[in-house]
């Protein structure tokens, strides 16, 4: 496929297309360009790809009990932050849990490692709830709680923890 096709099909630029060729084939996955009249990119067949990485992890290898994916309840915005920050991906609605009153879903995305998802999930802030897997969970839970330990504020501006917080909530910072 050339890079306008890939550009369409994914609907990004093709200046997108270009980096994210360039991160592939830096990451030792075999994408090879072929110039001229009907030429494009395209993958080595048969071909497994050796990611560098701390864990060695290859595409295609499972390990006995450790999830693939992770479960979570994400917001309606959650879901277009996710989209617009390339978060959670693939993140695959689970139609056979139907939203709850406030439109939140129930959906899994692709577990690459516990750091990673983590750091993806809370980049979405308040729009997404890690059900399963617990570790990620417990992960999510933990950095948040050392994170809020860095903002403590004077005792008048604390907020209930039982106090509910929506978007519509005005926030205002003392003089």
């Amino acid at each position: 496929m050339t890079a306008a096709e890939l550009a369409r099909r994914l609907e990004v630029s093709e200046r997108t297309v270009l980096r994210d060729i360039e991160a592939l084939s830096g990451a030792g996955v075999p994408v090879y360009a072929t110039r001229g009249a009907g030429g494009g990119f395209e993958l080595l067949e048969r071909r497994t790809p050796e990611l560098a990485g701390v864990t060695q992890w290859r595409p295609g290898e499972r390990r006995p009990r450790r999830p693939r994916r992770a479960t979570v309840r994400i917001s309606p915005e959650g879901r277009r932050r996710a989209a617009l920050l390339a978060r959670l991906q693939p993140l695959r609605v689970d139609h056979d849990v139907p939203p709850d009153d406030d439109g939140w879903l129930q959906a899994t995305f692709r577990l690459h490692s516990l750091e990673g998802a983590a750091v993806e999930v809370l980049s979405l802030g308040p729009h997404v709830e890690v059900l399963q897997p617990d570790g990620l969970r417990d992960h999510v839970a933990e950095l948040v709680h050392r994170t809020a330990l860095l903002y403590p504020g004077p005792p008048s501006t604390s907020v209930d923890r039982g106090a509910s917080v929506t978007e519509d909530t005005i926030w205002t910072m003392p003089d």
